[in-house]
């Protein structure tokens, strides 16, 4: 907890400085500071700065550090930024970049950038990058490093040690080396401590582990994650149709997939996307967010036609109009309990389809036994307030109808919309507050307009 804690206040005390410095013009200092920050520190100041600072502030990182930052920024602020500065600046920088990260930036940049990103390339460069940009979006393949170091299954230990000695260095994140046959075909993994630690006169074979996980670059990135949080993997191999070794994944690119997810979750229920800039000027922000503001006026306008079908009922027993939000908001409560727990075991992989019907049997189960305590709670505040036992009556069986409507719907929406691809982090708030507020009001005064009048 601590270090969380510590890195927020250098975080901050990192946007305070920079600003400060910006004001007086004061730009050699500027330099330094920056020069003595990680990109990736860099690029999180640059998306915590208003959207004029930007391009004075990036005009002063060090020209080594520009591919890296690029890279690091989120996509909103990213096209915010490549807006305000020039196409040369883009193109120098990108010559930088790992082709990972090259593929995320150009897809983000407008064509013309990246065509002149293309260009610079030479044919190596271009193979590679197009190569990746084949991969899905959000698959294995985008986040694939090539540099794996690879050995033969039919060489010694001692082989294996001159070899390492020879290269001098290995890429970061290496635990093991890849075992390969002739072919290229992936064996299994040489365990660095294996490899340090049994006699030198063994054969690789003899020493590695047949059975290392392996990937194909096809799968998404968060069963990926959820593969290393399961094996406690620090990296993990990559290979094609045939088997063959193409690369490998890391933990470090893993950590920012967790992130992301994270993101997407927190803002999406909201109704922001994971990508939302917050320092953007104020007309797109405006135009972002008013997408989802209209979609809810919508819905809005849904619950209110509702409740206008039954103005003759709440004319003639005015407690009705008191009593109704009680019903909506406890069953918009319920809803979202249940709504935010299936789309975190959706986002965890612990929802399948052979599991959704003990899903949906429990959260039945604890609507009902909710839905009869606190009926009886508000039940028997009403009569203290109303003196009016039909009224407490049909307010108490709303409630139950309501919950259980709620339950029900928290447990449909996520998963219906998981099959028809729309994300339910962003979309399922919005359905299940209609849903809840349409069910809630027609229960509540139906019955009302049954028994009272």
């Amino acid at each position: 907890m601590s270090d969380d804690i510590a890195f927020t206040d250098h975080d901050t005390a990192l946007i305070d400085s920079a600003i400060e410095l910006l004001k007086a013009d004061n730009f050699t200092e500027l330099s330094e500071l920056l020069a003595s920050h990680e990109p990736a520190e860099i690029a999180h100041l640059l998306e915590s700065l208003p959207d004029i600072r930007r391009s004075s502030l990036w005009m002063q990182v060090p020209e080594d550090f520009k591919g890296e930052v690029l890279s690091h920024m989120g996509e909103v602020a990213l096209l915010s930024l490549v807006g305000h500065i020039d196409q040369e600046d883009v193109v120098n920088a990108a010559v930088d970049m790992d082709t990972r990260e090259l593929a995320s930036v150009i897809e983000t940049i407008p064509d013309d950038i990246g065509e002149a990103i293309r260009e610079s390339l030479d044919y190596r460069g271009l193979r590679e990058l197009d190569a990746t940009l084949a991969f899905p979006e959000d698959s294995a393949g985008r986040l694939m490093h090539t540099e794996a170091v690879s050995v033969r299954a039919d060489v010694d230990l001692e082989t294996v040690l001159r070899y390492l000695r020879f290269r001098e260095s290995l890429p970061d994140h290496t635990v093991g080396l890849m075992v390969v046959d002739r072919e290229g075909h992936f064996l299994g993994e040489l365990p660095l401590s294996m490899l340090l630690t049994c006699q030198p006169d063994i054969l690789v074979s003899e020493a590695m582990n047949p059975d290392a996980e392996r990937i194909r670059p096809e799968v998404d990135q968060r069963d990926l994650a959820m593969l290393f949080r399961d094996h406690n993997l620090v990296s993990v191999a990559v290979v094609d149709e045939e088997d063959k070794l193409i690369g490998r994944v890391t933990i470090d690119d893993i950590v920012d997939v967790i992130q992301d997810e994270a993101d997407r979750q927190i803002l999406g229920a909201a109704g922001l996307d994971a990508e939302e800039d917050m320092f953007a000027p104020v007309i797109p922000s405006a135009r972002r967010r008013a997408v989802w503001l209209g979609i809810n006026l919508g819905t809005a306008f849904l619950a209110a036609w509702v409740i206008g079908l039954f103005e003759a009922t709440l004319d003639q027993v005015v407690a009705l109009a008191v009593l109704m939000p009680i019903v909506a908001s406890m069953g918009g409560i319920a809803g979202s309990q249940t709504l935010t727990l299936i789309i975190r075991g959706i986002a965890l992989g612990h929802v399948s389809s052979s599991n959704t019907r003990w899903l949906a049997y429990k959260e039945v189960a604890i609507s009902i036994l909710n839905g009869c305590i606190w009926a009886l709670v508000v039940g028997l505040i009403s009569y203290l307030w109303f003196h009016e036992i039909l009224i407490s009556s049909v307010l108490a069986a709303a409630m139950i109808i309501t919950l259980l409507a709620a339950a029900l719907s928290g447990v449909a929406i996520p998963l219906l919309m998981e099959k028809t691809g729309i994300d339910p982090a962003l979309a399922g708030s919005v359905v299940l507050t209609t849903v809840t507020d349409v069910i809630g009001f027609m229960s509540f005064l139906g019955l009302a307009t049954l028994f009272l009048l």
